[in-house]
């Protein structure tokens, strides 16, 4: 039986999850994680555990800070008591590659320092370092990931790739923040999702993997990438105001995860980038009720959320 507990904040959405809702080995419990009794109630006979749960939108963050540390520091806190109380065979926590903080050249391996800049990557590395004291401390059976930008069907509209769809298929400009010369890596949703699977069966407990496909690019080269897919004349970039603190470059090294997990990324990025595009253009339904003005907004951070 797999249980998915959410608190059904900003990001959630049950049309993500038609296909398997009446699948009797699945089971959704509204819940919040910072609730204590809560969690350990509902952990109370769990097996395995694998941590998503967080606020993730780092412009959100700079906006109002506090759901960031509830989310992703007192719930973790609540998780790792109530994980180690329940006696679970494994927890793999979810995390980011924004812990590190930016670097301008090489890239980060799981024993580099933690250096985050906004208060999303504060509240994850938290979050990190909460789950690393009850390892141990109390021996709990934990996995760390840190992986780059994911992307893909399904991802919510305030991410960089589908607002950019969204806002050019509705005849808006792409927001291109303080130039557009800050370097991501991106992965296809799906090669995180064999990573976290390969984690379950094979990561070795206490040990954190860095996971990367080397799709690096700036902003602005993959906002190109983006209007030449979708071959909307109207559709152009806008240079807007630089979000305060923004990290220039992200970079992982990834080679522990291929060498001890067995784990390479399979999409081939130009491909896995067409077969998005393509998914917001066929899935207008799906999108349209959470492409709202503000989380369309140019500007997010200077939004009231």
């Amino acid at each position: 039986m797999i249980t998915n507990i959410d608190n059904e904040s900003l990001g959630s959405n049950h049309a993500n999850l038609q296909d398997i809702s009446e699948d009797k080995r699945y089971r959704f419990v509204k819940g919040d994680l910072t609730n204590y009794e809560f969690t350990r109630r509902i952990l109370k006979n769990a097996n395995i555990i694998v941590n998503f749960a967080a606020q993730t939108h780092v412009d959100r963050s700079i906006s109002n800070a506090e759901p960031f540390f509830e989310s992703n520091a007192r719930a973790v806190f609540n998780l790792v008591r109530a994980a180690n109380e329940a006696n679970v065979d494994r927890l793999v926590h979810i995390s980011t590659d924004e812990v590190y903080g930016s670097i301008d050249r090489g890239s980060f391996d799981e024993e580099s320092s933690l250096n985050p800049s906004s208060p999303y990557s504060a509240t994850k590395a938290a979050a990190d370092l909460i789950v690393r004291a009850w390892t141990a401390t109390y021996k709990l059976r934990t996995v760390i990931l840190r992986c780059t930008n994911n992307f893909g069907p399904w991802q919510h509209p305030e991410k960089f790739i589908p607002k950019a769809i969204i806002r050019s298929i509705r005849g808006k400009s792409i927001p291109i923040y303080g130039g557009g010369r800050q370097i991501r890596d991106w992965i296809y949703v799906d090669d995180f999702c064999n990573a976290i699977e390969l984690t379950l069966e094979r990561g070795d407990p206490g040990q954190i993997y860095n996971i990367s496909a080397g799709n690096e690019l700036s902003n602005r080269d993959l906002a190109q990438l983006l209007l030449r897919l979708l071959d909307i004349p109207s559709a152009e970039l806008v240079e807007v105001d630089d979000r305060p603190g923004h990290d220039f470059r992200y970079s992982l090294n990834s080679e522990k995860a291929r060498r001890q997990l067995g784990w390479k990324p399979a999409m081939e990025f130009d491909s896995a980038l067409t077969r998005t595009v393509n998914w917001y253009r066929e899935h207008t339904s799906w999108w349209r009720r959470l492409a709202t003005e503000k989380v369309l907004s140019e500007l997010p951070w200077k939004e009231s959320w």
